[in-house]
């Protein structure tokens, strides 16, 4: 399966579930059963609590909120712009929970160097395409692509999974994206 196969399937899927959550008025299941699921209210209440828990100058909190054994979603609040990042083997799938921003992404990291196994991140991106954010927008961004959020004015709140992709060749090994040795 290619790379772009493996999105348009990830697309197709994310789809056909929300479409179901939403044909679904009442749960079928009154016992706690394998599925897990957290509210709009629980997000919320989530969201609320990291804001308050961040201490003045601090630009980045994750938390997760579901988690099944290594696969876990987790919000990310972005107060000011981080480093551009690579996933080197993880595609990031994300909603916009609320805030708005901007997204770099594609193109050439400049000055890239492997952080630990499978993160890589850089001093900027040379050719991506940019992208406003607001909430509500999904985005999908393919393993091994580079990428940055740019926080304007307000912060930038996502709801977000890292899915493990198979690739042809790893982006560490692609001249344009190789860590400074």
């Amino acid at each position: 399966m290619t790379r772009l196969d493996f999105s348009r399937a990830l697309v197709f899927a994310a789809a056909l579930s929300a479409g179901a959550v939403h044909a679904q008025e009442k749960p079928t299941q009154e016992k706690p059963g394998p599925t897990s699921v957290a509210s709009a209210q629980d997000i919320g209440a989530q969201v609320k609590a990291m804001f308050s828990a961040m201490t003045p100058g601090q630009s980045f909190m994750w938390q997760p909120v579901l988690k099944d054994g290594s696969r876990i979603a987790a919000l990310e609040i972005w107060k000011a712009p981080g480093r551009p990042a690579i996933h080197v083997a993880e595609a990031e799938y994300f909603t916009v929970v609320q805030g708005s921003g901007t997204l770099v992404s594609g193109g050439k990291m400049v000055n890239a160097r492997l952080v630990r196994p499978g993160f890589v991140d850089g001093d900027a991106i040379d050719g991506g395409t940019t992208r406003t954010l607001h909430a509500g927008d999904t985005v999908l961004i393919p393993a091994g692509t580079p990428h940055w959020f740019g926080i304007p004015n307000e912060p930038l709140v996502l709801l977000g999974i890292k899915i493990p992709s198979p690739q042809e060749s790893p982006p560490e090994s692609q001249p344009e994206n190789k860590p400074a040795q």
